[in-house]
């Protein structure tokens, strides 16, 4: 069954780890925050408009550009992700969500536990 990139669901799985993947390695990034988008006045309804925050690491900075993801819960997906500010602890990445909630974004659910396809 494929996961959705809704606001509820990344809102389910706050300050857990998800992976940058990489053909050498991967990133560890945080979720650190999910903000809806109340619907203005002039805008047209049915949309579904959120943010996600992921904390880095400090010693890296991943630049503007779609990368694989991988989540225990949500599975592997490809998200774009843009570095947005930097401090003592790390970098701080977002990526924003803009589309008609009658067709949200579907991807494909991966066992991460069963790497072998048993």
């Amino acid at each position: 069954m494929p996961a959705t990139l809704t606001e509820k669901e990344f809102s389910q799985h706050l300050d857990s780890t998800f992976r940058v993947k990489f053909v050498d390695g991967e990133i560890p990034l945080k979720l650190v925050e999910v903000k809806g988008y109340p619907m203005r006045a002039n805008e047209q309804g049915g949309m579904e408009r959120f943010s996600v925050f992921f904390a880095g690491p400090g010693d890296i900075q991943l630049p503007q550009h779609l990368y694989q993801l991988a989540h225990e819960g949500m599975g592997e997906f490809e998200i774009f992700l843009v570095p947005i500010s930097r401090d003592e602890t790390g970098y701080r990445y977002e990526a924003v969500f803009n589309y008609f909630k009658s067709e949200p974004p579907a991807v494909a659910v991966v066992d991460l536990n069963n790497s072998a396809g048993d």
